[in-house]
Formats: structure tokens, sequence, C-alpha cells
């Protein structure tokens, strides 16, 4: 029996979802999978201080984001953060022992701790590096991976131009729960459940596990349309559920662990980051929008899914409205 290690990490659903996935579809196969967070790795609390800067930062200054990511881009930090995976390496080499067969990264830096390994021939081991993005930083990609796993053809090229050696095209992986609709009655008896309008359209507001971003104007852009009802998913968000509650907004949902029920119940998904969300919701046959996305990868990821044709970046509350009225005007499509 092969014995696979998915290593991730707990910063934002991302990346643990895509390993969720992944070890769902190896141990299909007859793995064995260990599933193991980088975080977890640091030596210390460092990995419990860089979830929460991070979640910090994206909270109070998430323009600075986009500075951050573009100067991980230069030769010199993006040595330093491959050197801070590093630390991570000591509990790493534990954790790989002798009888590991394949090790599948979905997090950057845990990507550069197991490049440093097979470098200094610690590990034999392939070496597969899973993006979780529709676009792809620097970071993200080793040319010390034996394989590079894109979700389509424009972060193929750009893992490529960033030094990525294999390179392989592959859709998405998502949870099979997140299926279309089966028809009318489905999604009626869906609402119901969740307490949800019975008619007009729904425009199910997602803003990631941890609720950041423009979440309040967003749904009041939505409101103002005239269009749709607004149902928000603030994760685990308390404070920003309690904020929206209180200013109206009808339909605010916490922590949810029926997404794939809730987005069948619903006619478009709004989203600001372009990751794992948006793979569901395309994989749920809804339409999607990117509107008010958050800065650095959120931008990035919303110009890749625009460029391809897949899903419209809308940038300002008339093109929001344009945007709504040309996608409730689309027919049905039958589930199947």
């Amino acid at each position: 029996m092969a014995r696979v290690v998915i290593v991730s990490a707990r910063i934002g659903a991302g990346h643990d979802g895509a390993a969720r996935e992944l070890d769902r579809w190896f141990s299909s196969r007859g793995a064995h999978v260990v599933r193991a967070d980088f975080l977890d790795l640091l030596p210390g609390r460092l990995g419990e201080l860089l979830c929460g800067a991070y979640h910090r930062q994206l909270n109070t200054v998430p323009r600075s984001w986009d500075w951050l990511l573009s100067a991980l881009g230069t030769p010199a930090l993006a040595g330093a953060a491959r050197r801070f995976a590093g630390l991570a390496t000591p509990r790493l080499r534990e954790l790989l022992g002798e009888n590991t067969d394949v090790v599948v990264s979905t997090y950057p830096l845990a990507t550069h701790a197991v490049a440093r390994l097979r470098r200094s021939n610690e590990l034999t081991a392939p070496l597969v590096v899973y993006l979780t993005d529709p676009s792809v930083h620097r970071l993200c990609v080793s040319p010390d991976a034996t394989l590079t796993v894109a979700p389509n053809e424009t972060a193929a090229r750009q893992a490529r131009a960033l030094g990525a050696g294999r390179t392989l095209v592959s859709r998405p992986l998502v949870a099979p729960a997140f299926r279309p609709t089966a028809g009318i009655t489905e999604r009626l008896r869906l609402r119901l459940t969740f307490g949800l309008p019975h008619d007009g359209p729904l425009a199910l507001v997602v803003a990631g596990s941890w609720g950041v971003g423009q979440i309040g104007q967003t749904a009041d852009d939505l409101l103002a349309t005239g269009l749709v009802e607004p149902v928000v998913v603030c994760g685990r968000n308390e404070a920003l559920a309690e904020r929206l509650r209180k200013t109206g907004h009808r339909h605010v949902f916490g922590w949810v662990d029926r997404m794939p029920e809730l987005m069948r119940a619903c006619d478009v998904v709004v989203q600001n980051a372009g990751g794992l969300t948006t793979s569901e919701a395309l994989a749920t046959g809804l339409p999607v929008l990117t509107y008010r996305c958050l800065p650095g990868h959120g931008r990035a990821n919303a110009a890749v899914l625009h460029n391809d044709g897949i899903v419209p970046w809308v940038h300002s509350p008339s093109e929001l409205t344009e945007a709504l009225e040309w996608l409730l005007r689309r027919p049905v499509k039958a589930a199947g």
C-alpha cells in the first residue's frame, strides 16, 4: 500500500479543502494517506503567529497584502520566505520517515520545506505541488517538484514561466456533494430548510472561512439593485454576522456545514477571492461574479478568471446591476 503524505495549512479554507479532496482521491485508490498542517511543523508558536498575522492583515490593512505579495516576488524576499519554510524541516523529516512514496503540497511554504529535503537527498519520494488558485505567485512553485498540477492553462503557463518543471492541468477537485440542483422541487425544499424566500432570485455572498473583505458593502450593493436578495455567509466571523443582522440583512449565516445545499438553494454566487468556493459554485452549476475582491491573490485570481471567460470581474455597483440583469435573463440549464 502506497503511503502518501499531504501537507496543507489552515490559512483560510482553500489549502485544507484541496488537501481533503486529494485525501479522498488517493484513499479511493487504495493509498494510506497522512495529512499534516505545515503550521504545526514550525517550531514553537511560529505557526500560530503566522496564521494570526495573516488574518489580522486581511482584516485591518488588506491593501498591504498587495504590497507584500509583490515584495515576495522579488529574489531577496522570496529567498527569505524559503529559508523561513526551512524551519519546518526537522519535524517534516520525522513525519516523512523512510517509507513515504509521494508527498503532495497544497501550500507554498510547505512546498519549499519539502523541496529543501529533496535537494539535500534526504527525501527521494516525488514531490507533487497542487496549485489551489487560478493565478500563480513565484512562491507557489519550485523547480525541485516532480510534478506541478495547475487548475487551468493560464496557471500552468505562469507556473512554467516561474520555473516549474513538468506541469499538468487538471480540473480543481471539489467534494462530490457540490452538484447541480435536481430541479425546482429540490431548490424549493432547500430554501424552506434554510428559511429563505421561496420565490425571487437569491445571491449567495461568500468570503471564505474567515469572512474577510467588504462583505457588508457587497450585500448592500446587491440589495440596492432590486434584482436579488443577498444571502450572506460570514464563515467564522461572528462579529460580521451580528453587524449585518443589526443593519437589517435578513439572511445571514455564520459557519455553514451544508454549503453544497445552500448553494443549490441560490441562483448566483458573488465572491471576492477566486479560490475553492468559486470552484465549488461552478461545480454546482451556478454563475459566479467577482466583486469587491480582496487585494493580492484575490485580484490576481479575478484577472485570470475574467480573462479566461470563466467568472466576470465586476468593478462598480452599476456594472453589478448590468451583470445580474444579464445572468438572470439567461435560460436555466437542466441538471445533468
